[in-house]
């Protein structure tokens, strides 16, 4: 799995609370022009707090935004290198207003998997989550009918981290989020696990349990159990997959696919070290951050 090291950059920012959602209103918006996409961009890569599109968007137009930032953001995040699911947990569909899963890209510029050091400021509103990563090993995933069967199509599973930043000013529904890529800027991988095509392997991933602490004081941060994505993280592997090929995407082996969020993002604080563990799975694999 090629993936890139360099740390995420500095920016003072105060961490804001970013969780609360906007009741829905009526739409009135549509796709963001050229210039709002400049101004979001400029924002993104300068880290500061952004309008965004606002939050009238139409889910159509979310999209239309979502697809042409695609064409800007590399110019600050660097390759494609995969994409993510979003509101894959029915808690967070929930808290944004959102009535199904997401999805979104993924650039490898800030994806870090060697001295997991970042600043705790590395966004306007930078947030951690307990994540999951899938890698593919074969397009097929998009055709795949089963959970047992897609397994076949995958190289390893990933855990992961997302380095998330909410950037966008007071609150915010759903469709602002899928405008704006659903937050993506970065995160930490851990070690890579070898998929065995197995009802075991499969039973391990619905059945594991997922604990967030921050290692220096040994606090809990929260726990959910791997059936929190879709039932199984590989029937959110597959949707993704399924959703991608209906927009023209085809995957391709190495691509990264990060299946959502297991505990609802929260806001760093320098000082912290948060570490994911997956109890359940071989070897109870982790991943750690330090924030300083």
């Amino acid at each position: 799995m090629r993936k890139n090291t360099r740390p995420l950059q500095i920016l003072h920012a105060s961490v804001l609370a970013a969780l609360a959602a906007c009741s829905i209103v009526p739409a009135v918006a549509a796709c963001p022009d050229d210039a709002a996409i400049n101004a979001y961009v400029s924002d993104f890569a300068a880290r500061r707090l952004s309008k965004g599109f606002g939050n009238e968007l139409t889910l159509a137009d979310a999209e239309c935004a979502k697809k042409k930032l695609a064409q800007r953001l590399p110019s600050v995040l660097g390759d494609l290198v995969g994409y993510k699911a979003g509101f894959t947990n029915v808690a967070l569909q929930q808290r944004f207003g959102v009535d199904s899963p997401k999805w979104g890209y993924m650039y490898n510029r800030n994806m870090i998997d060697i001295i997991a050091s970042v600043p705790a400021n590395f966004g306007a509103r930078p947030m951690y989550e307990a994540d999951f990563i899938v890698e593919v090993k074969d397009p097929r995933l998009a055709d795949a009918k089963t959970p047992l069967e897609a397994l076949g199509y995958l190289e390893s599973i990933v855990p992961f981290i997302e380095l998330a930043d909410l950037m966008l000013e007071g609150t915010f529904n759903g469709n602002a989020m899928i405008a704006t890529n659903i937050a993506f800027r970065g995160g930490v991988t851990g070690a890579e696990i070898p998929v065995v095509k197995s009802q075991a392997f499969l039973d391990a991933l619905a059945n594991m349990t997922v604990v967030m602490t921050d290692e220096v004081d040994g606090k809990e941060l929260g726990r959910a159990k791997g059936s929190a994505l879709m039932e199984n993280p590989i029937y959110a592997a597959m949707w993704l997959a399924q959703e991608l090929k209906k927009d023209g995407i085809v995957l391709k082996k190495g691509d990264l696919l990060s299946l959502g969020g297991y505990i609802p993002p929260q806001p760093t604080k320098p000082g912290m070290k948060v570490q994911v563990r997956y109890n359940g799975l071989p070897g109870d694999p982790a991943v750690s951050v330090e924030l300083y």
